[in-house]
């Protein structure tokens, strides 16, 4: 039954709820004074998983693309709700799925409060819900020319660990040991987002891609950006690929980064620095914004790099 598997996988305990799993609807008071911030993502099996994925590490991952969707907007997490549906009934898969996705819940305090479940092709849809100070949240629109440009953490990781699973790119295993957990086990940057209130005058999270991810803030903002290739953050092990077009793709376009891209005015690059080093985060300068409309990447020697596509596409064969 429908509601026993709810019981037994994901009813919690919700203090942080006026009134969690188990009603027609949920209750949730907001902190007063605080703005709500919502955002949904779906991922369904053969499009953004395989079958063969762990049941737990998909609990991490469905959840954590959600979080760095807050954490793109400053939004400390509060809570969500889980609608999957499931070609049969799995009490071992979902106990494996529900350790995944509690473990990445209370790593941000985060609580389920509601959901569905039902019987079909394995898909499952959270929408999260954060909360952050009125005028103080993270938004696409704010870049100005000038600006810099930055990126948290490590590029490409998880599109090279793709690349190699699908055959497209030969790498030692023990290299692609190195950057698979990039693909699996991503970790949202709450702490970063936080700290950038009032330092970002822009930020996307990093899912579908560096390029095709900026330029929806270039888009918004009415600008255009400069990038350094050379730049750009990438673990050591994928620097040995980098000669190849298709890891050069991965880095610039393949996306499943959920790194955050944000803009910040040159003067506040030290207030950057320490806003990153409190939150435990490695930040980059990549570039910086330019009135000029468009993209640009320049190689090492300041020429532009041919660019075969910016990103992931939802709705591509």
């Amino acid at each position: 039954m429908e509601f026993d598997l709810i019981a037994r996988h994901f009813t919690r305990a919700t203090p942080g709820a006026v009134l969690g799993v188990g009603d027609d609807c949920a209750l949730l008071a907001p902190t007063p004074g605080m703005q709500l911030a919502v955002s949904t993502d779906m991922l369904l099996e053969g499009r953004h998983f395989s079958p063969a994925d762990s049941p737990a590490g998909l609990g991490h991952k469905s959840l954590a693309v959600n979080l760095s969707d807050l954490a793109a907007m400053g939004a400390t997490p509060r809570w969500a709700t889980l609608a999957i549906a499931l070609p049969e009934e799995n009490d071992a898969w979902l106990n494996a799925f529900a350790r995944g996705f509690f473990r990445m819940a209370d790593l941000h305090g985060l609580e389920l409060v509601g959901g569905d479940t039902s019987r079909g092709t394995l898909t499952i849809s959270i929408t999260v819900m954060g909360e952050v100070p009125p005028g103080q949240a993270l938004r696409r629109d704010g870049a100005q020319t000038g600006d810099d440009v930055w990126v948290s953490g490590m590029l490409g990781s998880a599109a090279l660990a793709l690349a190699y699973r699908q055959g497209r790119l030969f790498m030692e295993q023990i290299d692609a040991a190195k950057v698979l957990p990039a693909l699996y086990l991503p970790m949202p940057r709450i702490a970063l987002g936080e700290a950038l209130r009032g330092l970002a005058s822009s930020a996307i999270d990093i899912s579908d891609g560096l390029l095709g991810d900026l330029g929806h803030i270039l888009k918004r903002s009415r600008v255009g950006a400069t990038l350094e290739f050379s730049a750009l953050p990438t673990l050591p092990v994928a620097q040995a690929y980098l000669h190849e077009a298709v890891a050069r793709d991965c880095v610039l376009a393949g996306g499943d980064d959920y790194e955050l891209c944000f803009t910040a005015p040159p003067g506040r690059r030290d207030a950057v620095q320490a806003a990153a080093a409190a939150a435990g985060v490695a930040v980059s300068r990549i570039g910086r914004i330019t009135a000029e409309p468009g993209l640009n990447v320049l190689d090492a020697d300041g020429q532009p790099l041919p660019i075969a596509h910016t990103g992931y596409d939802h709705f591509a064969a």
